[in-house]
């Protein structure tokens, strides 16, 4: 488990819970508080909550983010170096950063790049539109549109859909029963 940001959520972990559930822990910080704004009642649904989530886990799975510690551990000292320490990563590891790279070429470059930022760099909305010089609250559209095609894409919508319910089926033409009643 990586470490977020230490700034003040406007949600409490408890007010967290109790109003979207655990799963709303998860969520990148900027989501967070976005959802938290009085004024966006409603600008993001579920589905794109859903969205948000299970990309910020796949980036956590993939270990992308860069260490901000000094490592003492002497072993990778006496490694060859041609490896780079790519042989050590899991197959979990290399199965979640091809899920991105996938995701990532079918999703447009400017919202996969506001994905990342949020998701991986814990980046706020306002950061992110002064680095690349977008208008004022463009990032959020922009993040908007991102986790609606991130949601088609994983097969999320705002409504849930099953298959028809069928009769239940089973091998044997009909049950036999607990309980043969007796020849009394």
């Amino acid at each position: 488990m990586t470490s977020r940001s230490t700034a003040k959520s406007p949600i409490s972990k408890c007010a967290c819970r109790h109003w979207l559930g655990l799963l709303m822990c998860e969520l990148p910080d900027a989501v967070t508080r976005l959802l938290a704004s009085a004024g966006h009642e409603g600008f993001l649904h579920p589905h794109h909550l859903e969205a948000a989530r299970l990309v910020a886990r796949t980036f956590e799975r993939a270990m992308l983010r860069q260490r901000v510690t000094m490592s003492y551990d002497l072993a990778p000292i006496g490694r060859d170096a041609s490896r780079h320490g790519q042989a050590d990563l899991s197959e979990t590891v290399e199965d979640a950063r091809q899920k991105l790279a996938r995701l990532a070429q079918r999703i447009p470059p400017d919202c996969w790049g506001v994905l990342a930022d949020i998701c991986v760099y814990d980046k706020g909305l306002q950061q992110i539109e002064a680095e690349r010089r977008w208008p004022r609250r463009s990032a959020k559209l922009v993040l908007r549109i991102g986790l609606e095609q991130l949601a088609q894409l994983m097969g999320l919508d705002a409504a849930a859909t099953g298959r028809n319910r069928f009769r239940t089926q089973s091998w044997l033409p009909e049950r036999p029963p607990m309980f043969p009643e007796s020849e009394n």
